[in-house]
């Protein structure tokens, strides 16, 4: 918990105060309308919405199972993996899950037991979304930090790859680059890839354990070393070319090269201490909505922005079908304090600002009530902005706000349902004995006859008695000597003079096939 505050509270200056608003309803000279502003969703944990993939295939320890030591103890090799035993499996999903306190738990990689071949593993970080880092990435590492290793950022979903930063413990020898840090950068080169060495030498496994890809510290450059001018940051992620896109990605692929040493070259009889952990991995940043929606939402398995500004799509990235009067932009920061929406607009509105979802094209100022709205809603809407489905008819969820086809009529059945509305999934209210999303059909022990009525004997439970059959749920046809509803009196007890001689066979087929003849000629049995 502690740790989680901590978190919010270095996330505080990034998470809140400009572009929060998306837009407020004010009155001008011209009458009424919305008023737009450049906004943007608050910065989150991105891990509780990511997928993480480990390659390449049995890089992940415990299958077979396989026994491990530390550098610290590098000879008392007695900890093992077992991918069977849940409490001695290290899957991928333990970078990501909370910890007990006191208790880390961790993916682990296999040893280095093919040694001289490299010990090569990729973690990939996927959100099928598009989003901008508002912090540092920070990695922790158990058992030792890896002493060469890349971090890789896609803007496409993962179809191509481009390197984000090098960390090894000699940058010249791993990759032909002079070790820098991101302190050091300036206004211009603020963007730059580098290499670094601050992460990957030997320090001992119970002391330094973290890897950072330093987000701050490039805010930092143009918003000050605690961060208190965001109007410069801001100003200059609109302006400098490439900025903005440096802090955005779909994915992340964290390339391990080669496992801590603990501070020794590798020794070749001992490859058992040689692997690598990883417990946590922090990744805080917002949904990437181009400045038009404030807020943004796990659903379907995926995030997506609750679009403002009369446009639409994962990312906020097209205007509305009806809105495109001119081509979409994405919003701006510029000028500030509110930046610029560039928002879609309809063609021929009579109120500028009026959104009417193309179910209307006329506007009305209704003056007691201070407010616009939408006349004649078209395509069975209704509302001030014609956001909602008329008397009768539902929303369809798989159709957009502004689709011609976003509201579909109920259709409930007229006799078996309370009334011609509906519920937001479709589903009539039923009058007694009636089911179905249409109320169109019986329950159990109900039967249809211009409506649901209860059976009066069925094969289950209302059985008729001494030999009666069941007639279509609706009477019990009585053998000679019975009746009542289920069959279930005696004539004799009713009536003795029954009992001082049997009926003849004709007369007992005769009752039963007057009555049968009468059954068919009414349509239906008083009971």
């Amino acid at each position: 918990m502690l740790h989680l505050a901590a978190l919010l509270l270095h996330c505080l200056p990034l998470a809140m105060g400009q572009y929060d608003i998306c837009k407020s309803w004010v009155t001008t000279d011209d009458g009424p309308s919305w008023e737009f502003y450049a906004c943007q969703p608050k910065a989150m944990r991105m891990k509780d919405y990511v997928t993480v993939r480990v390659d390449p295939a049995g890089i992940t320890c415990g299958d077979p199972p396989e026994r491990f030591c530390t550098h610290e103890n590098p000879y008392l090799c007695s900890d093992e993996c077992d991918a069977s035993n849940p409490d001695l499996a290290h899957p991928p999903k333990l970078m990501f899950d909370s910890e007990d306190e006191g208790l880390a738990t961790y993916w682990q990689s296999v040893t280095w037991r093919r040694y001289p071949e490299p010990l090569l593993a990729n973690i990939t970080l996927s959100w099928n979304k598009s989003i901008e880092l508002t912090d540092d990435i920070v990695i922790t590492f158990e058992y030792g930090r890896p002493t060469i290793m890349m971090l890789e950022k896609s803007l496409d979903n993962g179809r191509t790859w481009h390197p984000y930063q090098y960390y090894a413990d000699d940058c010249m020898e791993a990759f032909s680059m002079p070790a820098r840090r991101v302190r050091d950068l300036s206004t211009t080169s603020a963007n730059r890839v580098l290499c670094t060495e601050e992460y990957s030498r030997w320090a001992g496994s119970k002391k330094e354990k973290t890897v950072r890809f330093e987000v701050r510290d490039r805010f930092a450059i143009f918003a000050g070393p605690d961060l208190k001018n965001m109007d410069n940051l801001y100003t200059r992620l609109e302006s400098a070319k490439g900025l903005k896109d440096f802090f955005t990605v779909t994915d992340l692929r964290m390339r391990l090269l080669r496992p801590a040493l603990g501070g020794t070259y590798v020794q070749r009889e001992n490859l058992y201490k040689y692997f690598y952990a990883v417990s946590n991995i922090e990744v805080t940043g917002r949904c990437k909505c181009n400045l038009h929606a404030n807020l943004c939402t796990f659903k379907e398995g995926s995030l997506q922005c609750e679009c403002e500004h009369n446009t639409t799509g994962q990312d906020c990235g097209k205007c509305k079908k009806n809105f495109r009067s001119r081509s979409w932009r994405a919003g701006s920061y510029l000028p500030l304090p509110n930046g610029s929406p560039n928002a879609c607009a309809a063609p021929g509105s009579a109120y500028g600002n009026c959104e009417c979802y193309g179910h209307s094209n006329r506007c009305s100022y209704i003056d007691f009530l201070n407010v616009v709205t939408c006349v004649s809603c078209k395509h069975n809407t209704r509302g001030q902005h014609c956001q909602h489905c008329r008397l009768g008819f539902y929303r369809n969820s798989s159709a957009e706000l502004d689709d011609e086809n976003v509201c579909i009529e109920c259709n409930c059945n007229q006799i078996g349902s309370m009334h011609d509305r509906c519920n937001e999934t479709g589903y009539c209210e039923c009058k007694e004995g009636a089911t179905g999303p249409k109320c169109d059909d019986c329950l159990p022990n109900y039967y249809w006859r211009q409506g649901c009525f209860p059976n009066v004997c069925d094969d289950e439970l209302l059985l008729c008695q001494n030999g009666g059959t069941c007639y279509q749920n609706q009477r019990c046809i009585c053998p000679v000597g019975f009746k009542g509803v289920l069959c279930q009196q005696s004539r004799c007890e009713a009536d003795k003079k029954d009992c001082d001689g049997a009926p003849s066979a004709h007369g007992s087929l005769s009752t039963v096939l007057l009555g049968v003849l009468a059954l068919h000629l009414r349509g239906w049995v008083d009971l």
